[in-house]
């Protein structure tokens, strides 16, 4: 069973950045067709997929708030997923899960994190 857990700093201000962990065990991050996305809920919203990376190439994809602000990487060594977030806002306030799916089937996560809380406020 993949089991995923995310960490990072919990309160941020405007503009500044934090980066988030996702460590993985259970199985290699760079297990065939595995694919692996951070995603979001902010309070009284709904879900929101955030950004998604696959198993062993660079292809990455970001949501459109994310474009150039946000950076999803992996290290295969440390079998760890990231999310740096530069230039925050008020509106990336939010629990972000980590979580993964099938490269086929890139939005049907089967395994997730328990989350982790990002508060962005001065």
């Amino acid at each position: 069973q993949v089991q995923l857990q995310e960490s990072g700093p919990g309160l941020v201000k405007p503009s500044q950045t934090l980066s988030l962990t996702c460590t993985v065990s259970g199985a290699s991050i760079t297990t065939n067709y595995y694919y692996w996305s951070w995603i979001r809920q902010a309070p009284g919203k709904g879900l929101e997929w955030v950004s998604s990376i696959d198993n062993d190439s660079d292809n990455r994809k970001y949501t459109d708030s994310a474009k150039g602000r946000f950076t999803i990487s992996r290290d295969n060594a440390k079998n760890t997923l990231y999310l740096q977030m530069n230039s925050l806002k008020p509106e990336d306030t939010a629990v972000y899960y980590c979580a993964k799916s099938w490269y086929w089937a890139p939005r049907e996560y089967d395994q997730w994190g328990q989350g982790t809380q990002v508060t962005v406020s001065s």
